[in-house]
Formats: structure tokens, sequence, C-alpha cells
């Protein structure tokens, strides 16, 4: 159904989850945009934001003066992105897919998308549980494939806020400021969402193959190269672990500003993604933290003494490497040796790369670097103290 088509009250209390009674007070008021009683799926859509604001504590007053200024004019995504009517119930679903109920409940809860009492769901709801059901019957581990959807749902989460932010960052501000009419704004906004949206699925599937294709390589090599007498531990892997941060990062904040702060973060994130070895993976970054993996202790330990010599001046990172097993879940990576890889650079001093024993093994060959012994040093939380070395460039 176009976004402009006609719908009637009922239709529109449905979809907004407002009393048609109430429904017919915003418009009368103006707080929600209807022309001569003409209820429209944007009418709806707006009303629906309308109800969660006056939730929030929000005036009609505020409200009315926020829909003039084009604050609320998002009514084209009802348009864009239209949701099926049509409901099946979840036993529906469990019959056709072979998923039992709790399955399928618990699956929607990892999606974000938690029934409600009528444990109903729409067509687009069903189609997904039914690759799910199709996976699970190829014999995918269930254990492993709920970690895989929490995975998608955390990354592609954090790509639709990343969309949406931004449109409304660089579009929808400027189009309050410069004061457009709130229907040619919502034209204008609609126009240019149906431009940029649709190249967010092909660009998202292309960047996923590519980099599917790089990790599979990735896998072969590091297989290759494992050790395959070792004692293998289900659901826990050997990498080698590395976190960087920014030392006095906070009072540098205090002193230079927030937007200051944010372009040495921004140059900083960027530098070491730049310039990481090819097997190396940024797993996640916190603030003005970075945590790194890679298969390969030397080169990763190389890469860490090159990275500092970029930053001779405060704020400068530290570096701190372990090699051991960690757990692997969800995309990312627990347990003690994670830990302890934490204090160990929360020891280090700017400018300075500390290693464990376990990587100066790895790197006692490397030509280039040098190891100086620190001693064992005792890490918050470890009972055990824990010999450290620093490792620079070699001396000419």
């Amino acid at each position: 159904m176009p976004a402009d088509e006609r719908i009637s009250l009922g239709e529109a209390a449905r979809r907004s989850g407002v009393p048609a009674s109430t429904l017919k007070r915003w418009a009368g008021e103006k707080v929600v945009p209807v022309r001569r009683g003409r209820w429209t799926a944007v009418a709806a859509a707006q009303a629906r934001v309308v109800a969660r604001l006056r939730e929030r504590g929000h005036s009609l007053d505020d409200l009315k003066k926020a829909g003039r200024e084009g604050r609320l004019a998002f009514g084209f995504i009802e348009d864009l992105l239209p949701e099926p009517e049509e409901q099946v119930t979840v036993e529906e679903v469990s019959r056709e897919t072979g998923l039992e109920p709790e399955l399928i409940e618990r699956i929607l809860v990892i999606l974000g998308t938690p029934l409600g009492r009528e444990r109903l769901l729409n067509p687009r709801d069903a189609e997904a549980l039914r690759h799910c059901g199709r996976i699970l019957a190829a014999g995918f581990p269930l254990v492993a494939f709920l970690q895989l959807v929490r995975v998608y749902v955390q990354s592609l989460r954090r790509i639709a806020d990343a969309e949406v932010r931004l449109f409304h960052l660089y579009v929808h501000e400027p189009m309050i400021r410069d004061g457009v009419p709130e229907l040619e704004m919502a034209e204008e906004m609609e126009g240019l969402a149906a431009d940029i949206l649709p190249l967010a699925a092909p660009l998202t599937e292309y960047l996923h193959t590519r980099y599917l294709r790089f990790f599979l390589e990735q896998d072969v090599v590091g297989h290759m190269e494992s050790d395959l007498e070792s004692a293998f531990h289900l659901g826990q892997v050997p990498v080698t672990l590395c976190f960087i941060d920014l030392t006095g990062f906070t009072r540098y904040t205090e002193e230079e500003g927030d937007l200051e702060a944010l372009d040495v973060v921004e140059n900083f994130v960027e530098t070491v993604e730049a310039t990481l070895p090819r097997e190396a993976t940024i797993v996640k970054t916190i603030g003005d933290e970075v945590m790194v993996v890679s298969p390969d202790p030397a080169s990763l330990s190389e890469w860490a003494v090159g990275l500092l010599a970029r930053f001779p001046v405060r704020p400068q990172p530290r570096v701190g490497i372990h090699y051991a097993e960690a757990v692997y879940r969800d995309g990312d990576y627990f347990g003690t040796h994670v830990n302890l890889t934490h204090r160990v650079v929360s020891r280090a001093q700017a400018g300075e790369v500390l290693v464990t024993d376990r990587v100066a093994e790895a790197i006692e060959a490397r030509q280039g670097l040098e190891l100086e012994p620190i001693g064992e040093v005792n890490l918050k939380g470890f009972p055990a103290p824990t010999p450290l070395f620093v490792i620079r460039a070699a001396s000419s």
C-alpha cells in the first residue's frame, strides 16, 4: 500500500496502537498531519511515534511544534520498508519448520523481536525461521548456530543504527536548520532515502563474500600451521591476544575537549586498521582501546613496534600482547588469558610494547626486534607473578 493511500480511522488506530478517539483529537489539534480527515500510512506512523513520545513525558504542544519543524517527518519509511499485514502463529511456523516453539521464541529473542501476548508473526518472520530450520536440519550444531545469529544481530544492528544516525545528522538536521516546510522535507527525505537504502543490501553482500573468502583462507592456513598433536578443547582457539590503548587519554580529553579527543581516537583507530598485518583482525574497539587477534605472535609484535613509532606525541599508545588458548564465543574472545592480556597493557608505559614470556619465545629469533626482560610482575587478579618483556626495534 502506498504511503499516501487513504486508510480508515480504525486501520490507523490498529497500526499506531492509539485509540481512534485519541487519533481524532490529535488530528484536530494538528499534532498529526491529517488533511480533511484523510488518514494515511504516513499519518498512522507519525501517530505511533507521538504515542511513544507521550509515554516519555513530552507534551502535545512540544510535539506539535516538533511536527511543524519537521522533526517527526519520517513517514516515508512506511512506503520504503512496508510491514506485511498477514499474520501466522508460532505453532503454525513450528509445524512447518520442525523447530520447537520454545526454540522459535529463543531465536526471536536473540533477533531482538520478542513475541507479544498474541504470539503472532508476519510472513517475513516465518521465512527467516524456515531458513533457520534448513540450516539446523543440514546438521549445523545448535550451540554454534545461536552464536552465529547473535553475531549477525550485533553487526547488523550496528549497521542499521549507523545508517539512521548518519542520515539524521547529515540530511535531516540540515533541513530542520534551513527551515524546510514539513511536507517538502518529507518528500525530499523520501527521495534521497529511496536512492540510498537499496545500496545497502548489495554492498553488504559484497563485503560478506569478500571477508568470507578471506577468513576461509585464514582458517586453512591456521589448520596447516597449528600443532595437531596438542590437546583440542572444543570452543577454544590458540591465538595471539593484543590490546592497544592511549595512555592518559582521560586527562587529554579534559584538557583539549571532546572534539579534539575524538579526532585523536579516529586517527588512532584508522592507523591501526590501515597498518595491521594481513592475518590479524580487529575484534572490537571500546573508546580509546582496540582489541586485535592474530595467529602469529611474531608478526603482530613486529607490527606493534612499528605502530608506536607513528605516535611520537601524547596521547601515545601502549600495547600488551600474550599468546594462549582463549574461549571463542559470539565473535569475541573470553577467558583468563584475555583478562591477563588486558592487565599486561595496563602495566605498559606510553610508547611501550609489553609481552609475556610465551610471546617472547616466539620472537627470540626475529631479526629487527630486541627483548628486554623486566622480571616477574604481579598483575591484579592473578595469584602468580607473570614474566614480562619490553620489545623494541633492534639497534642498527
